[in-house]
């Protein structure tokens, strides 16, 4: 096999929460997370040239080792002394710095392409070990589906996929830092944590309601006083019929989860007359 093609699927979070610092500096997590029909295409192809190199249709995504997918692909080469390099294409469909997971569902495509390529023979709990040195997020990206997160979001426990339905997703025209609004977190009293269990409860029970009506993300407290905008669009989303709305990680991107497809499609055209410079998308889950 001389090349692959992979696709690196977004994710949401349903429910996230922070409940700790540890000495390093790590935050202590707990979220329930689920990979959504949004995804960036990725090629890897073998090449008798001894390096990797990274391209994107993206101008201002870096193509060097500051580029999570270089990362991965290097990790794997230098581990097993493979002299061959390899030539990595990122098809960017999901938005950049946009609390989707764009960036480590790249590394995580690379870590299992390379696997596949090269016949590498690594397990998914190999690969995730590996994944983690890349990011918190990679492990997961590896697994996929719905999973409940802890530690700082390493330990995965799988979880029943979130019922059918179809999700919109608004990205703002700005960026948001996860170091700057994990660390801002640090310095507020949380008073009202999300219901994580009610949405594991939610899971279990294939109750779509319950899992919407149970959402909940501690870090819009730190992100929505900053950018009011995030709170308009889960307000509108839900005046609009969705039955649930929140924040993904981060931010700014905010989701709405939506029983029909009718509904979303309703909703979008709806989103898309809001005069100011928006990405929206129409997703589903897997």
């Amino acid at each position: 096999m001389k090349e692959i093609n992979c696709k690196a699927f977004a994710k949401i979070n349903l429910g996230l929460d922070v409940t700790g610092v540890r000495n390093d500096g790590y935050h202590l997590v707990k979220m329930v997370m689920e990979s959504i029909n949004l995804y960036d295409q990725v090629r890897i192809k073998v090449s008798d040239q001894p390096d990797v190199r990274v391209s994107t249709n993206l101008y201002y995504l870096p193509t060097n080792k500051k580029n999570i997918a270089y990362q991965a692909a290097t990790m794997l080469l230098e581990e097993f002394g493979i002299k061959e390099g390899l030539e990595i294409s990122l098809r960017k469909h999901i938005p950049v710095a946009a609390g989707l997971a764009g960036g480590s569902s790249n590394g995580a495509a690379v870590l299992k392409g390379v696997n596949q390529l090269f016949d590498l023979r690594l397990s998914k709990v190999e690969l995730m070990e590996r994944g983690l040195q890349l990011g918190a997020d990679v492990p997961y990206c590896i697994m996929g589906g719905a999973a409940l997160a802890t530690s700082i979001g390493e330990e995965l426990k799988p979880l029943p996929p979130l019922p059918r339905c179809h999700i919109l997703l608004v990205k703002l025209p700005f960026s948001v830092s996860t170091k700057e609004v994990y660390k801002a977190i640090d310095e507020l009293e949380v008073l009202n944590h999300p219901r994580i269990d009610k949405i594991v409860e939610g899971l279990q029970e294939g109750s779509l309601k319950k899992v919407a009506q149970s959402m909940g993300n501690v870090l819009e407290e730190v992100t929505i006083p900053k950018h009011p905008r995030i709170q308009m669009i889960k307000e509108e989303m839900m005046k609009l019929g969705a039955l649930g709305s929140m924040m993904s990680g981060s931010g700014p991107t905010v989701f709405g989860l939506f029983e029909s497809r009718e509904e979303a499609v309703y909703a979008k055209k709806k989103m898309e007359g809001i005069p100011f410079k928006m990405q929206i998308y129409l997703s589903r889950t897997l």
